[in-house]
């Protein structure tokens, strides 16, 4: 029997989670109800759509325009900035939630995921079923909807999520291609970006299913290895699996675009200290420790510049991240205000596995390793206890949002 498969994306996530937290108060009005958007600050720089309501849409705006062209559209148009920590916190309420129900979960982006039906599929009458149960729970439990996607393969169950919104059920299945997939435009494909459609038209393909019965060989030639993905997507082909999360994740990171450009080194280490916190949670959470450290900057030129380092030990400390942080950002900044940070880490094993130190590491740093890592545990513990908010650094009670820790 062949696995059944999920895909759960939340309905223009970051204008949805915005929304609820503003009814949550005292708003009485419903940013999903009106013309609306979650977008950049106009009054301090260029800011493109995130995420638009249905009634915004209407209008023709679209995401990834920029505001001002949004506003053009619509001149009553609402619009709200972004605020990433309360998507980030959302995110993982659902996330936890849905590994409640079942743990074979593969999280692609913050507000959408694949499931793995087929392990709890005795516990429901039928996927169907299980799936409307689910959404139906999101909406009534946090307030905002999703839709479930279903099918035996991966790239269907994501294009069934893409049907009809906001708060629906969709099947999809490899014997309903046909029927429910063929028919659309081929624009409509996963990962079918505005070249590849530009391709397709010279080629007199415009729907999935002409894409589906053309020559496999020509969208080769033209579009080489991607031409033969679209191809087999057309045709329902795609032996992915879901993947949950394990212990052995590849890294750890965060960024953030900031509200207003910093143009010095003490801003955007306020910001570095508040990725650090962010990367190490996370770390303690998975029971990881990284040794390898990369800081990225993107510059309001939009030029972006990242460099990492070896650390002599894993770690999984915020202070010892926050150090190798701002060590490569000295290398990297070249004086350009900065319109985005970012911590990764990699070369990740398990917390408690064993490592070599020098003479020197183990009589010099062991001490002062073990100390900051009982003060991190004790921070994470009574953070997860009592809350985000719980315990804060004073250097951020006066700081900008993306530096506050939530």
């Amino acid at each position: 029997m062949s696995s059944i498969i999920f895909h759960i994306d939340v309905n223009s996530a970051f204008l949805s989670w915005t929304a609820v937290e503003k009814l949550k108060n005292g708003s009485d009005v419903d940013l999903r109800l009106i013309p609306s958007i979650i977008g950049g600050d106009m009054s301090r720089r260029h800011g493109v759509v995130l995420a638009k309501s249905l009634p915004a849409k209407a209008y023709g705006i679209q995401t990834g325009e920029p505001v001002v062209h949004a506003f053009r559209k619509c001149p009553g148009l609402v619009s709200e900035r972004p605020d990433h920590e309360l998507y980030a916190k959302r995110s993982r309420e659902l996330m936890n939630y849905l590994r409640s129900v079942c743990p074979d979960i593969e999280q692609v982006s913050i507000d959408e995921c694949y499931m793995n039906f087929s392990p709890i599929a005795s516990r429901f009458s039928s996927p169907e079923a299980a799936a409307k149960e689910i959404k139906d729970h999101v909406r009534d439990a946090f307030g905002f909807t999703v839709n479930i996607g279903i099918s035996d393969k991966k790239v269907l169950a994501k294009m069934a999520s893409d049907f009809k919104k906001p708060d629906l059920v969709h099947t999809l299945y490899s014997s309903e291609i046909q029927e429910k997939m063929w028919p659309l435009p081929v624009s409509s494909l996963y990962m079918c970006g505005k070249s590849s459609v530009d391709t397709f038209r010279k080629l007199e393909i415009l729907t999935i299913g002409d894409l589906a019965n053309a020559d496999p060989a020509i969208l080769r030639l033209h579009l080489k290895s991607h031409g033969q993905l679209l191809w087999n997507y057309a045709n329902g082909i795609d032996d992915s699996t879901v993947e949950p999360e394990s212990p052995d994740l590849k890294g750890v990171g965060n960024s953030t675009t900031l509200s207003s450009d910093a143009a010095t080194a003490a801003d955007c280490k306020k910001v570095l200290l508040s990725l650090s916190d962010m990367v190490a949670s996370r770390l303690r959470a998975s029971g990881q420790s990284a040794g390898m450290i990369s800081t990225e900057i993107k510059y309001n030129t939009f030029q972006t510049i990242s460099h990492q380092t070896t650390l002599p030990a894993p770690t999984c400390t915020a202070s010892l991240i926050y150090e190798t942080a701002c060590a490569l950002f000295d290398e990297i900044w070249n004086g350009t205000p900065v319109r985005l940070l970012g911590i990764r880490t990699s070369k990740l094993v398990s917390k408690d596995a064993p490592v070599q130190l020098s003479l020197f590491d183990y009589e010099m740093e062991k001490p002062k390793n073990e100390k900051l890592e009982k003060l991190d545990a004790a921070l994470f513990d009574i953070r997860k206890k009592y809350g985000e908010n719980s315990v804060v650094r004073g250097s951020f009670l006066n700081a900008p949002d993306e530096c506050k820790k939530h």
